[in-house]
Order: C-alpha cells, then structure tokens, then sequence
C-alpha cells in the first residue's frame, strides 16, 4: 500500500503502513526514549477530493447494555461548500435480493435503523452538548480549523452485521445485514448524494463472546419400541458451553441399548440455524460440520458405549454452500461462520434481521423398521474478546520466560530475569495509554479505506 497523506498540510508527514485485517495494535513508534503504540486512523475522500471522512475503526462493538458510539471527523473545502452543508448518515439495512433485481424504485431491502446529523455548518457546539471524544481532539488539532466532528450513537438492539454466503456467478452486495456510514454535500438531508461530492464507507456492528460463561450443555433421551419392554438410551454433552472459532467441539456419547434392536452407525454433526425476521420469519438449517463412526463401530443388544467425537465448524470447509450465514465482511477474506445472536430482549427479535444460533446433532441409526434416536445439544460460537487473546499471550509469555530462568543457574537466573522485562515490552504492543500525554499527538498512521471485493465484481466499502 503506498504512503498516503491526508489534504492538508499540517499532516503531510504521517507515515502509512499496510494491514489486511480488521483494526489491530498496530507497530509501535520509537521516539528514541521510550514505545508508544501509534493510533491507526482509516480515511476515505469523495470522486473531487473536497470531503474526506475520518473514522478510528471499522468494527463498533455491541456491549448489551451499549454500543461503541461512531465519532470521527470530516475534513472540507470551505470554498467548494459556499452556501452548502454537509450531512451524515448512519444506516443499518437488510438486503434480501440482488442489486440487479431492483428495478421501478422497488429495492429487495428493508430499512432497519437510520442515524443522520448535519456536520457542517454545526448546528449546536458539539464541545458543550457532549464534548470531543480524544481521537477527535487529536484530529482536529492535526488536520486545522477545517476540520469537523460527528458523532452517532447505535441502539443496543440493533441487528449485528450478517451476510449471506453468495452463489457462484453473483455480484455486488451479499444478501445480509450490513451498516454503512455516508458524509455527503447538500441543501437538505433529504438531497440525493453525488458520488463526486459523497463518501460512503461500509462498517460493522459486532459482539464478542461474553466473559460469563453457563452450564455445561448436556442431554438424555430415549427411544422405546413397540411391544418391547426394553429401550435405547442415549446421553450426550458437551464439555463447554462457549467456544470460539475456529476451536474443536467435544462431544461425549453414551449409548446404552437394551433393546433387541442393534444400532448400526452414529453421526454427529454441527448445524446453523438463521433465522430470517423479514415480514415474517423463517427458519434456515445448514450443516457446517459431521463425522460418523467408523464401520464395525456398531452396539449390539445388551452392550454400551462411550466415544467422544470431535468437529471443528470452519468456513473454509463450507465455501460450497450458498446461503451460509457469515459475519459481516469487510473485505472478501476477513470473516468466518457467523457468530451466535445473544438475545437479551425477546420482544426485539424482529429488529435483528438475521438470528444466528448453533447446535450439535447426535443420531443414532438403527437397524431397518427400527427407525433414528436424536438429541441436539444448543451451543454458542463467537469471537473471544481482543483483550483475552492478548492476556493469553502475555501469560504464555512470561510463563516460558519463567521455565527458561527457573531451569539455569543462579547468575544466569539473574541475567535472563532481567532480560524478560524487555523481552516481553518487545513483544507485546503497549496497551496503557493515558488520554493526558500530548507529547505523541503526531503518532497518528492513516490508512486508506478498503475495497470489498467478490468475483465478478467490485463493491466500495
């Protein structure tokens, strides 16, 4: 990716750095003296260059109880505006048919949540109403008076960003629910944007795992047969509640048959549910991971069996299938299975457009006339928090670092003790900032947005 600078002067000597992923620490800046993590900052201009919009990340995280607020700020050119203003919109949107299928005003779309403020002129001081967030106060002071903040505020039971796998040969927006904030020039909000003088910039609403975790799913359930007094019994659990992508499922199996009937072969497999809640609501089942006992792995009549069965749900495994719920994509590379919808109030189930929910299948098949013995166990899949991942590696960190000084000598004891502080700065970025140092406003990287893009075709994001 080339450097970039932002249009204007004061910032002509930020450096760019290249990322193909979702906003992460990016490298530290050494300023000679000590490391301070810099602060990534994405830009996007309209077709004539007069707006560029100004946005610390793309991905806005749903904390039940609120929702990380949409600030940044919107750079212009006073002498392109004249008597003019410029608008923002925030709009979460559920998109049920293809771009190309729209046609005489009818869109296969359905509006879910619409946020829109004028940014310029400022209709009231944003400083006394609410006050600058610390990115706006470092942006402002960087890129001048020209510069204008905003600042949206998401309900927190609005719909999370979901799309729908597409089919081979479709173009243009995935089927789904994506956000999209849009800056553009005009007389009223009402106007229709330009694309010379707009910026539109696909964003996402999503949810991490919670740090509560529940009970340990587990199920019994039976299978009788006629004019027989005996039954089949099976029991199946699983050892967690919670997992994350990417992360192997364990699933335990009992079987007890005492029956005379002979159970010819298990299978296990992980399927999603997506709710679709359009006009009205319809369920969608899809297998995303399966494996079945080997032959020969059969329960005779008065025999058990306990076997634990292991599955791993990917994406990469399940390219194939249309319609698969994925998480909302911002670039074609970076998602994966869709998380779980947690659903804290149920009388929203109709606000969240898609509802995505897991769950393991255990099936007994049994020989002819004697039919299938199911449970299904509900589970959760979602992304662990940004902030457990880097605890897991600092502590796998310092607890080898620990092994090593433990296993020398006294005096290399010493040494390498010594060298674990560094050793650990060096590798795990500097996560305490404090909002009051202004001696690094000047570490501020910023990176062109990207571009969605799928075969046949090329969204802007």
């Amino acid at each position: 990716m080339n450097k970039l600078e932002a249009p204007n002067s004061q910032v002509s000597g930020s450096s760019m750095q290249s990322s193909s992923k979702s906003p992460n620490p990016s490298p530290e800046i050494d300023d000679g003296s000590s490391k301070r993590q810099a602060t990534r900052v994405f830009k996007k201009s309209s077709a004539n260059g007069k707006i560029t919009v100004y946005l610390g990340k793309r991905d806005f995280v749903d904390h039940i109880s609120h929702v990380d607020p949409i600030d940044g700020v919107v750079l212009i050119d006073p002498d392109y505006m004249k008597e003019r203003k410029v608008f923002g919109h925030v709009l979460a949107a559920f998109r049920y048919g293809r771009e190309d299928l729209d046609v005489l005003g009818l869109t296969f779309r359905k509006d879910l949540y619409l946020a829109s403020e004028q940014i310029y002129p400022c209709l009231k001081d944003i400083n006394e109403t609410r006050g600058l967030t610390r990115l706006q106060e470092r942006l402002v002071k960087k890129l001048g008076p020209n510069a204008y903040p905003f600042y949206f505020e998401l309900p927190p039971h609005c719909p999370a960003s979901v799309s729908l796998q597409p089919a081979p040969g479709d173009t243009g927006k995935p089927c789904g629910v994506d956000y999209e904030l849009k800056a553009f020039v005009g007389d009223c909000s009402e106007d229709k944007p330009h694309k010379r003088n707009s910026v539109r910039l696909a964003i996402r609403k999503i949810m991490y795992a919670p740090s509560k975790i529940g009970e340990q799913p587990s199920i019994e359930v039976s299978k009788e047969f006629m004019l027989k007094p005996n039954k089949i019994h099976l029991e199946a659990s699983l050892d967690k509640e919670l997992y994350h992508h990417g992360e192997s499922i364990s699933v335990n199996v009992h079987i007890a048959n005492n029956s005379s009937k002979t159970v010819k072969k298990i299978k296990v497999s992980v399927r999603q549910f997506a709710d679709i809640c359009l006009f009205s609501t319809a369920q969608y089942k899809c297998s995303v991971a399966e494996v079945e006992s080997e032959d020969g792995c059969q329960v005779q009549p008065g025999f058990t069996l306990s076997k634990v069965f292991a599955l791993t749900p990917l994406l990469a495994n399940n390219k194939d299938k249309w319609g698969l719920a994925l998480d909302g994509q911002l670039k074609h590379e970076d998602t994966n299975l869709a998380s779980s919808t947690l659903i804290t109030d149920p009388t929203q189930r109709e606000n969240l457009g898609i509802i995505v929910q897991y769950k393991v299948k255990v099936k007994l098949c049994i020989t002819p006339l004697g039919g299938d013995l199911v449970a299904e166990l509900p589970f959760i899949l979602m992304n662990p928090k940004p902030d457990d991942i880097e605890d897991i590696i600092l502590n796998d960190s310092i607890s080898t670092n620990n092994h090593e000084v433990n296993s020398t000598s006294e005096e290399k004891q010493s040494s390498m003790g010594n060298n674990k502080s560094s050793i650990v700065k060096e590798d795990v970025p500097n996560l305490i900032q404090l909002d009051g140092d202004d001696t690094h406003d000047d570490d501020i990287i910023f990176e062109d947005f990207a571009r969605l893009r799928l075969k046949g075709g090329e969204t802007e994001a």
